[in-house]
């Protein structure tokens, strides 16, 4: 396996952990709080080891494409989530995602990870360099999202 990027970003969030992981891991609410997911087209209808879902994502400044998401590993009692992202055209590059949620200061802290494989040429010459560039912006700004998308919860 070739790895292209290992990258992970951390926020403290004022809300509850386990509200900040059920959002996480709430697939039909994936586009409230990440900009480059346009919507959900198909979502499991449980969230379990080996359940999926696709993802019409839309970076800005990129072409739409789908993205098919299998969940690995769900542990609520922990607060741990992971998945592999994969685009829908069959190409075999992934990425892995990790989060982990800890309680921490009257809120949150959100670690989340990724790890980048990139498998074919055209992936780790033009593809992947562009992507990883763009998560470098996408995630911390998701993560700024989640909060706001909390914190609207939390009004209510």
């Amino acid at each position: 396996m070739r790895v292209a990027t290992v990258s992970n970003r951390t926020a403290r969030l004022d809300v509850p952990a386990e509200k900040v992981f059920d959002l996480i891991t709430d697939v039909d609410r994936l586009p409230d709080w990440n900009a480059a997911i346009e919507a959900v087209e198909q979502r499991p209808a449980a969230l379990r080891n080996g359940a999926e879902w696709l993802v019409v994502m839309h970076p800005p400044r990129m072409p739409r494409w789908k993205s098919i998401s299998s969940v690995r590993l769900v542990d609520p009692r922990n607060l741990h989530f992971e998945y592999e992202t994969r685009n829908a055209d069959g190409n075999p590059s992934y990425a892995r995602w990790t989060w982990e949620v800890e309680p921490g200061d009257g809120g949150a802290i959100v670690t989340v990870r990724w790890d980048v494989y990139l498998k074919t040429l055209d992936r780790r010459l033009m593809g992947g360099p562009l992507r990883r560039r763009q998560l470098a912006r996408e995630v911390p700004s998701s993560l700024r999202a989640l909060a706001s998308a909390l914190a609207a919860d939390v009004a209510r």
